[in-house]
């Protein structure tokens, strides 16, 4: 008979094998299954790949065969029961001829939001769920903040010298940067305000690590100040530009960008929470607040900040833009989660 231990020991397993689909399965979560026989042998397991393709339940009963009669399946996610892209893995759990479901956490979607539990539970098939809920609840976080916020899962990071400033200074090790190129590889969007690129001119790209999908990136400028030759927007090859700007940006700066293939995007005001839900209608689900401080601060205020990354470097810079005070005041006591060398990073849930 299967314990708690057990199922927990499966499950990680399961979370485990979701992460192959890190970066490509946007608008859909991250999903994985495993399949386990009556007596404890793994005979199927799979995730979810690429938006329109398979989902994870489907690749773990196709491997499992006639060896999923009987067994348990644990999904990451409750399983569909809805026809989109895809048909519902409901029936494909029942017609495999699964005797029991674990799961860990409910999909918020409206078209499934417990239906999928109801469904096997139906069938006469035993579902039990909330295994390792935290864990796939943070695995899912931008899915899960998509979903029921209307909004992109936000991550502010800052590269702060010892001194307090951030800057045009190289301040990161070669090691952190590829820490950082890495996470650029699977966010879905990077958020700069107009004076971090009219300081840098960055190009805004994922280097040294490969990514399988096109990048957005979004230029906060509010009043049109950012030229239409800057770096950034001639990487449309990259991924999508998108301008960020108040409907009184001058109209000549509007269509310079345009002619670029820049997509510019007016609002009647600088409210951060209308920009998050435009994001969010485009199927930004993670986004990434890179600077500057000014932004930052905004961002935090807007009370739109999920997770900071606050990484401190030996730098000394004697002179530059202060770190945003609303991370100075969160960093403030807190211990590194994780070091690049002599660069300490802390990470954290804002609050």
């Amino acid at each position: 008979m299967m314990t708690t231990a057990d199922h927990a020991a499966w499950m990680a397993r399961a979370l485990f094998v979701a992460e192959r689909g890190r970066g490509r399965t946007n608008p859909n979560p991250l999903v994985g299954a495993v399949v386990v026989s009556p007596d404890g042998v793994v005979v199927g397991q799979g995730a979810h790949l690429v938006a329109g393709g398979p989902h994870a339940e489907v690749h773990a009963l196709r491997v499992a065969g006639d060896g999923a009669r009987g067994a348990t399946l644990y999904c990451t996610l409750e399983p569909c029961c809805h026809i989109g892209r895809t048909g519902p893995c409901t029936e494909r759990i029942i017609a495999a001829g699964i005797r029991r479901v674990v799961t860990a956490i409910e999909d918020p979607n409206p078209r499934v939001s417990g239906g999928g539990h109801a469904r096997l539970r139906g069938a006469g098939i035993e579902v039990i769920t909330g295994v390792c809920e935290d864990d796939a609840a943070r695995q899912n976080a931008p899915f899960l903040t998509w979903i029921t916020c209307d909004r992109p899962w936000t991550v502010v990071k800052t590269a702060v010298s010892a001194d307090g400033y951030v800057g045009s200074s190289r301040l990161t090790s070669p090691r952190t940067d590829r820490w950082m190129h890495r996470q650029r590889a699977w966010i879905d969007a990077i958020a700069v305000g107009a004076d971090t690129v009219l300081a840098d001119d960055p190009h805004l790209t994922a280097r040294g690590a490969w990514r399988p999908r096109p990048l957005t990136r979004v230029i906060v400028d509010w009043r049109g100040r950012v030229p239409a030759t800057a770096a950034v927007y001639s990487t449309l090859s990259a991924g999508p530009v998108i301008m960020v700007g108040l409907d009184t940006v001058p109209a000549t700066h509007r269509a310079a960008l345009r002619s670029r293939g820049v997509d510019v995007e007016l609002f009647e005001s600088r409210r951060l929470a209308a920009v998050g839900a435009f994001l969010a209608d485009r199927n930004v689900q993670s986004l990434l607040v890179e600077g500057g401080p000014a932004l930052q601060q905004a961002w935090s205020g807007a009370g739109l900040v999920d997770v900071v990354q606050y990484i401190e470097t030996p730098a000394v810079l004697g002179e530059g833009v202060p770190v945003a005070p609303a991370l100075a005041h969160w960093v403030n006591g807190r211990t590194p989660t994780r070091m690049f060398g002599a660069d300490r990073c802390v990470e954290g849930t804002w609050s």
